[in-house]
């Protein structure tokens, strides 16, 4: 059985965790892109034959707003799912209680829940090059579990971990800025998964708006945005007790 992904993967680490398990349960199928700008998931529907995979980053432990909102936006017609959350190394705190609150408000049965490790968005020093061969070894094995889960016919819902009320989420404080070097193409611009970048303007970032993603850094071809290095050097030292020491891939059944 392919496995739907429903995504919200500003750089790409949190894709590369839904594809280690897609690929193990089956392979991947259709993919419902929850930080695409242009289509969103608007109308997007799932039945109660599929699996989806439901994959999210954890931002200041919690589900990003927009991937609430659109996920919202899902139809889930009783579709089986598996929901990922993804963090930095630092912790991921109320991300799957709320992935799993909002997934069954949208009509998912959430059969299980893996939280696992991705190379940190903006300190790329922490938990680097990751997934790795380690945390696909990792995956797979939660794969196969889930599948027997599944398998035996058992629907039961996992125990998550996390608070309700969730914790509050205070935004990131910061928003990447274009610097000297760029050149104004506007890639950034459109990729943006909130539009915080105007399209007639593309040196100029909506702080406001701006959840701090990455995805424009990223993706910028003359490497032109980015954060303050003081800022960055401050950051760095608050999460490096935090994100320092290896954390691994965790499975709920």
């Amino acid at each position: 059985m392919s496995c739907t992904q429903i995504l919200f993967s500003p750089t790409g680490g949190t894709r590369r965790v839904a594809g280690i398990l897609a690929d193990a349960l089956g392979g991947a199928g259709r993919t419902i892109d929850l930080a695409d700008p242009a289509a969103g998931p608007s109308g997007a529907a799932c039945a109660a034959g599929e699996l989806a995979i439901i994959a999210v980053p954890s931002f200041g432990g919690r589900v990003p707003g927009a991937a609430v909102q659109r996920l919202a936006r899902v139809q889930g017609g009783g579709a089986r799912a598996v929901l990922v959350c993804v963090y930095g190394n630092r912790a991921y705190e109320d991300t799957l209680a709320e992935l799993q609150d909002t997934a069954a408000a949208a009509g998912f049965a959430v059969v299980a829940a893996v939280a696992a490790v991705a190379e940190h968005s903006i300190l790329r020093q922490y938990a680097a090059g990751r997934p790795d061969a380690q945390d696909k070894a990792v995956l797979e094995g939660f794969a196969a579990k889930i599948a027997q889960k599944l398998a035996d016919g058992d629907t039961s819902v996992p125990a998550i971990p996390g608070s309700r009320p969730y914790k509050k989420w205070g935004g990131s404080g910061a928003a990447p800025a274009a610097g000297a070097g760029c050149t104004g193409c506007g890639l950034c611009a459109q990729n943006c998964p909130v539009q915080a970048i105007p399209l007639t303007d593309p040196k100029r970032t909506d702080t406001a708006k701006c959840i701090s993603c990455m995805r424009c850094v990223a993706l910028c071809p003359q490497k032109a945005r980015g954060f303050n290095s003081l800022l960055m050097a401050g950051l760095a030292a608050k999460l490096k007790k935090a994100c320092s020491v290896r954390k691994e891939c965790e499975l709920y059944l």
